[in-house]
């Protein structure tokens, strides 16, 4: 087993992916990138991190600094498993029912049985205050019951507080007033001031509510994770976490156990990011991300950058901070098939994950969209990870078998297989048409990226079906997401509504250029006092955007803040929505900076821990080397 070099006394940084099957675990060990892959412990995710990390290191290895970037699926799976902190939601009087009633869009218009997913707060613990703010930042009323608000919420016994209040992003005075007061209660407070001062009280408050909700969960898991790391590595002079954000960047461990809404994807976050930094180095900057994963897919499209969201959703509930702008969808090697009522074969969402996992992993009893390439050939039962762990073919032949009797089907095991393929692939194809054609991109622009433990199976069958002219599997494809993390720039993300109407057809700036100036320039003082006080080093890189729309829209584009971009939006909307109107008055409705701090440069090369071995017509990656010839036919 490599490990790092034992007169290594220096900084040692570990990329750690949590994944619903696997951990996957990158590293530099000062001469290349070393990989490492191990079995997720989804009970308890920092169990396989602590594996990975003494494997990796030894226990006797001195590591003057251990440092852990780390890419988590707490947040997810405490809102998808509806097992966050009893919270309570303090608003505006009046508002208390905001997060209930939302924006009364039905996500399944003709379907009259559907019901809607229950909010994240109860009614009994929804309190309003009397107090208000204008629209225009006058304060109309002070907050006038707040001791009675602070005594009825102790009655509850919350575990955190989300508060938000009408028009705070405008005039925060009554929402810090409130805050102050809710001190004494001892619990942690989500303040929506401070977490989106933007516009929209349905999706501001659900926000401030889902950060409330995983709060005292992330805390209480990265606490234990320190604990847990000091134990592992006893002769570390000193070990540090930090967290990979939503927006594709890192931050600090106050950061991510504060406001833990900032990580509900950054697995995923950091996928885009390896992707991106891979495929650029191949010299393709245009490119559509594909990472299929044991539990799903994930799929995104990169125009020489990555683009963040600020309208996402994530387990039905609107989440409005940075997010990359990822698709996701239920299919991954651990999806299971089945047949519907009707008899159509179906693949996922559900999936067998870790535990049981696919049949050929010698537990699971369903069938999977791995068994289905084991069946077909397609994985070498010998080599998996990298020789690690044997599939289990006989077992997988005859449990399919069986299954398929049962069911009074007569295809053949390898029918089967080749229908469940086809049916997966069915999917993540209108997947990538989501993030593609949907969106006004053409997908024969791009470049697809093939990566996860199963990606490469199906790259090049999906770029067949959407024309996409050439397939990029990555060093590594297996644990890009956490390459993606180790190479992550350290990134924070401020914003603030400010409603101006500006017009000039011409896109010259106007009277509101100088009041946007003004605002641009708190918001930058305010990052730059943020990266000191949490000790960050380098140089700060500053990114001005503004959301556009004509007036009288309900929804902004997202355009670089310069002095021709009123002429960049009405390009931006013609390609988004396929026509413009110049004519039409234009508002910026809110002005974003993104502040980020270069992260480290690796080389793209790598190898796992172990490596394969080939064979006779079966070649090892890590062994061709350019301008070398093979006697085919060979995989």
């Amino acid at each position: 087993m490599p490990r790092a070099s034992r007169n290594r006394t220096t900084e040692l940084r570990i990329a750690i992916d949590t994944g619903g099957t696997f951990t996957d675990c990158v590293w530099h060990d000062g001469a290349r990138l070393r990989m490492l892959k191990v079995f997720s412990t989804p009970d308890d995710p920092s169990r396989a991190i602590i594996e990975a990390i003494q494997k990796i290191c030894g226990a006797d290895i001195p590591v003057r600094d251990l440092i852990l970037l780390h890419g988590t699926t707490v947040g997810t799976n405490t809102l998808l498993q509806r097992k966050g902190a009893r919270v309570a939601f303090v608003t505006t009087k009046g508002f208390e029912d905001t997060i209930e009633i939302g924006r009364q869009a039905r996500p399944k218009l003709y379907d009259f049985f559907f019901d809607r997913i229950e909010p994240l707060v109860p009614r009994q613990l929804r309190f309003g205050v009397r107090e208000r703010v204008s629209s225009d930042a006058e304060i109309l009323q002070a907050p006038s019951n707040l001791d009675e608000l602070t005594q009825a919420i102790r009655n509850e016994h919350p575990d955190s507080i989300a508060l938000s209040l009408l028009f705070s992003f405008a005039n925060p005075q009554n929402e810090e007033q409130v805050a102050e007061a809710l001190k004494p209660l001892g619990v942690p407070v989500s303040v929506s001031h401070q977490l989106l001062p933007e516009f929209r009280e349905y999706e501001r408050a659900s926000t401030v509510v889902v950060n409330a909700y995983l709060q005292p969960v992330m805390a209480r898991y990265l606490h234990n994770l320190v604990r847990s790391m000091e134990r592992a590595r006893p002769r570390a002079t000193s070990s540090r976490i930090f967290v990979m954000q939503s927006s594709g960047g890192i931050t600090s461990l106050d950061v991510a156990s504060r406001e833990p809404v900032r990580t509900v994807l950054s697995g995923p976050a950091g996928g885009v990011v390896g992707a991106a930094a891979m495929a650029k180095l191949s010299g393709f900057p245009r490119i559509i991300g594909f990472d299929m994963g044991g539990t799903s897919t994930d799929v995104c499209l990169v125009d020489g950058q990555a683009h963040a969201t600020n309208e996402a959703e994530v387990a039905g509930f609107p989440v409005h901070v940075p997010m990359l702008d990822i698709h996701t969808v239920g299919a991954g090697g651990g999806s299971i098939a089945r047949f519907d009522a009707a008899g159509a074969l179906r693949v996922g969402p559900e999936s067998a994950g870790a535990d049981p996992g696919p049949i050929c992993y010698g537990r699971g009893e369903q069938p999977t969209v791995t068994d289905a390439n084991l069946l077909l050939g397609r994985l070498r039962p010998e080599a998996f990870l990298g020789g690690d762990f044997t599939l289990d073919l006989p077992r997988t032949e005859r449990i399919v078998r069986d299954w398929l009797k049962q069911r009074h089907s007569k295809l053949t095991a390898k029918q089967f297989a080749e229908g469940v393929i086809r049916v997966v692939n069915s999917t993540m194809e209108k997947a990538i048409r989501v993030v593609s054609i949907e969106k006004g991109y053409d997908p024969r622009d791009f470049a697809l990226v093939a990566f996860g433990g199963a990606g490469g199976l199906h790259a090049c069958e999906l770029a067949a079906s959407l024309s996409i002219p050439t397939v990029i599997v990555p060093s590594m494809p297996g644990a890009l997401s956490a390459y993606g993390i180790l190479v992550s720039d350290i990134v924070k993300d401020y914003s603030r509504t400010v409603l101006l109407k500006c017009g000039g057809k011409d896109g010259a700036p106007l009277f509101w250029e100088s009041k946007l100036q003004k605002e641009f320039r708190a918001l930058e003082r305010a990052a730059k006092s943020d990266f000191t006080q949490e000790g960050w080093k380098g140089t700060v890189e500053l990114a001005r955007t503004a959301d556009l729309r004509y007036r009288g829209q309900g929804f902004e584009l997202n355009v670089p803040f310069t002095s021709k971009m009123i002429q960049a939006f009405h390009s931006e909307h013609k390609r988004r929505y396929g026509y413009s109107s110049p004519e039409r008055d234009v508002e910026i409705v809110t002005i974003r900076l993104r502040a980020l701090s270069r992260g480290v440069v690796l080389p793209s090369r790598g190898e796992g821990i172990a490596n394969q071995k080939g064979k006779s017509g079966v070649i090892a990656r890590e062994s061709l080397q350019p301008g070398r010839t093979y006697r085919g036919p060979a995989v």
